[in-house]
């Protein structure tokens, strides 16, 4: 059963920073290409950054790109996002998932942006 459990949001002011991780299992987890997506509040699933199974080609969004690193460590089955310069469009819950197939998500973890 793939699981994937994400984790490091927050409350945290604009201009901050935050790292999400996202620890994987019940899956090759070297196999896959991942991708990070968010839901803000009344608002659908919105593609944030994508990264290849071996992780040499990554992609992100243009509301995020400059700002936003993914990065994956296989040997740890884990996923990150470092989030630097956060702006309040950034509040959302933040999910980890199969580039694949995004029906298999975690719990997300909610990041909020706010004075």
């Amino acid at each position: 059963e793939v699981q994937l459990v994400e984790s490091g949001g927050g409350l945290v002011q604009p201009g901050g920073s935050l790292r999400l991780s996202c620890a994987a299992s019940g899956f090759t987890f070297s196999h896959f290409a991942m991708s990070w997506v968010r839901q803000a509040p009344g608002k659908g699933l919105e593609w944030v950054s994508y990264i290849s199974s071996g992780g040499g080609l990554t992609r992100y969004g243009d509301s995020v790109k400059g700002r936003f690193t993914i990065y994956r460590d296989n040997a740890k089955n884990t996923l990150y996002l470092q989030m630097n310069s956060l702006r309040p469009e950034d509040t959302a819950v933040y999910y980890c998932v199969q580039d694949s197939d995004w029906s298999k998500r975690g719990q997300g973890t909610q990041v909020t942006v706010s004075s």
